[in-house]
């Protein structure tokens, strides 16, 4: 059941912000525009529903009228048919927003358990979430980055801005399993292996301020592509936050940048820290692992010799494993979010 007042809460609200941008100047339009811009499909899916629900109400009543009654018959089945639509579409707007859904996002990715397979399959992930970036319009800027001699990925952060980055990124993070027959078997035998991903929303300096005592900066030589493109300046940087113990590194070749970069990077690192403090608190007897945020957990298998990708959170497999490591990632990150919000919707259920 839709609660009206809420509806009438946030029309009002909408009106109101409506009316005050037009009298607003500077940087008070920015912030009104911002909530004006989230409301505004919530409030258009509020007026189809209500428009519905009127229509439906005439046309019940054009039945008592002999000349309107074939009309209201034609229509009537396709008014019942858009309501219940129109009310699961509501029902999902009216749903809680991670504030954080709509911000850039840290993507970090990590060799887990089986030495140099593990490290070729973290380079293989870097290529398939460059790909769907590249598919979405995203900007995809690798910032900090070690490779093994074989291609391999010991450690890779990557910067990715664009719209809804962290909205469609965040149920990626997790224990992803690879099952195949390493290019350096001779024996053809299947192997597995795994890696770790982690994708942060991006901090902004007003989420987090961080005290300049709890910090140590150290400069460090980079090191180069050799030969006469050595990097010989000591621009590497290294930020210690002490509290938490986080190491952070840059090693771009202006020594600003990187203390740039690094900083931003501590920022995004200590806000999910918080993050995840509240999701536990708040999801401390969920069942479900989607959304939940737990990097410790297998959440998918790539089984190449099967052609196969499992989700085991959802219990999803697709047979397009070629197509998932080209980036093809729509159809799993969609049936992650619509699980998300089924399972939001009975809780909200429940506390109804």
């Amino acid at each position: 059941m839709i609660p009206t007042d809420r509806l009438d809460q946030i029309t009002q609200r909408f009106e109101y912000l409506e009316a005050a941008m037009a009298a607003a100047s500077g940087s008070e339009i920015a912030a009104l525009a911002r909530e004006y811009s989230d409301l505004k499909p919530v409030v258009e899916q509020i007026a189809l529903w209500r428009r519905l629900q009127s229509d439906l109400a005439e046309a019940q009543a054009m039945l008592a009228d002999p000349d309107m009654k074939e009309l209201a018959e034609e229509e009537l089945p396709q008014l019942r048919a858009r309501l219940p639509e129109a009310e699961h579409a509501l029902q999902l707007a009216l749903l809680p927003k991670d504030e954080a859904d709509a911000r850039p996002a840290m993507l970090e990715i990590r060799p887990g358990t089986g030495g140099e397979e593990a490290a070729l399959f973290a380079s293989d992930l870097l290529r398939m979430y460059q790909r769907y970036a590249e598919d979405h319009g995203w900007r995809f800027e690798v910032i900090e980055e070690q490779a093994t001699e074989l291609g391999g990925i010991k450690d890779v952060v990557v910067h990715v801005t664009g719209e809804n980055v962290f909205a469609r990124l965040k149920y990626e993070s997790g224990v992803h399993r690879v099952q195949r027959v390493p290019a350096t078997e001779s024996g053809g035998r299947i192997h597995t292996s795994a890696a770790t991903v982690a994708v942060l929303p991006e901090a902004q300096e007003v989420d987090i301020q961080i005290n300049a005592n709890d910090i140590r900066i150290d400069t460090m030589r980079s090191s180069g592509a050799g030969g006469q493109h050595v990097n010989t300046t000591d621009s590497a940087v290294r930020i210690t936050h002490i509290p938490s113990g986080i190491v952070v590194t840059s090693s771009e070749k202006s020594q600003h940048r990187n203390r740039e970069i690094a900083m931003q990077v501590l920022r995004t690192r200590l806000y999910d820290m918080e993050r995840q403090k509240v999701d536990s608190a708040r999801s401390a007897d969920r069942a479900s692992q989607v959304g939940s945020g737990d990097r410790s957990e297998r959440i998918r298998t790539y089984n190449f010799p099967q052609g196969r990708m499992t989700d085991h959170r959802i219990n999803l497999t697709l047979y397009k494993l070629d197509q998932v490591m080209q980036g093809d990632l729509d159809e799993v990150i969609d049936a992650l979010t619509a699980d998300d919000q089924s399972r939001m919707l009975a809780e909200m259920g429940q506390g109804a």
